[in-house]
């Protein structure tokens, strides 16, 4: 169970900051990929060892499977008590070979990843997923993943929608990728109360004052959360599966979606 909604992105080569990290956030994701330079690995290696947390709320992000720095990462993973795993360019659940035991975040982000995430989100060692969208729209050959307005462009709205989808029909969590873009604090809560809603249980950020806006916007706000709660009660009530409240007709899908905020709001009051 991974806590959220935001998950930050903590360099693996800088110990000094993984408390910070976890003062700030849900989910510290310490990072041996992308943020390390390839000449910092080993000292970020060295660091996860010598610098525990609390394993509930840490999520090791490894280099990909097949690259040069896997095997030495998952050698550094095993001195430690961390057991949740993020997996970068993830593609076939072949690439999950020596994850055994451990909770494997998929992160799709190459094109085979996102056309065969479906395969990645039945694997039993994956237990949540996410996406990418510039590893994906560099690796396609691509200029950018966002419109000139800072949203989405159809590829990436695209490739989001379908590992949501994927993770939904495997009954699995999948959390949103970063919004890049630091000084955009109303993009970010726009994407961020969009991604709530349809369905995503987080978001990976990459700054600490990224935190607040996606707790925010991950909790449903007042009027959605006293909706939820009038129909639970009726539904309580009721003598039939469907029934009427305030003016409007409840039936089996309107219950799923208050019960879900209903856990929303649960979760988020109960980490205050």
């Amino acid at each position: 169970m991974i806590a959220g909604p935001a998950l930050l992105f903590c360099p693996g080569d800088r110990p000094d900051r993984y408390s910070k990290a976890a003062e700030r956030a849900d989910t510290v994701i310490i990072d041996l990929e992308d943020a390390v330079a390839p000449a910092d690995k080993p000292a970020a290696r060295a660091a996860l060892i010598a610098t525990p947390l609390d394993p509930e709320r840490v999520i090791v992000r490894v280099n990909p499977s097949g690259s040069e720095f896997h095997a030495a990462d998952l050698e550094a993973l095993a001195q430690t008590a961390y057991r949740t795993v993020m997996l970068p360019k993830a593609e076939t659940p072949g690439d999950l070979d020596g994850l055994d035991g451990y909770d494997v975040i998929a992160l799709c982000e190459t094109p085979v990843g996102v056309r065969d995430v479906d395969a990645l989100a039945a694997e039993p060692r994956v237990t949540a997923l996410t996406w990418g969208a510039e590893d994906l729209v560099a690796a396609i050959g691509g200029f950018s993943s966002r419109t000139a307005d800072g949203r989405f462009g159809e590829l990436a709205q695209y490739a989001r929608s379908r590992v949501l989808l994927a993770a939904a029909a495997a009954g699995k969590p999948a959390y949103d990728t970063v919004h890049t873009n630091l000084a955009d604090d109303d993009g970010l809560r726009e994407e961020a109360t969009e991604a709530a809603g349809s369905g995503f249980r987080g978001a990976m950020c990459l700054h600490p004052r990224q935190v607040p806006i996606l707790r925010e916007a991950y909790l449903p706000g007042a009027a959605a959360i006293a909706w939820a709660t009038g129909v639970l009660d009726t539904a309580s009530a009721a003598t039939s599966g469907v029934f009427a409240y305030n003016g409007q007709m409840i039936d089996e899908p309107l219950l799923r979606q208050a019960r879900r905020i209903a856990e929303a709001a649960g979760a988020a009051g109960a980490a205050d």
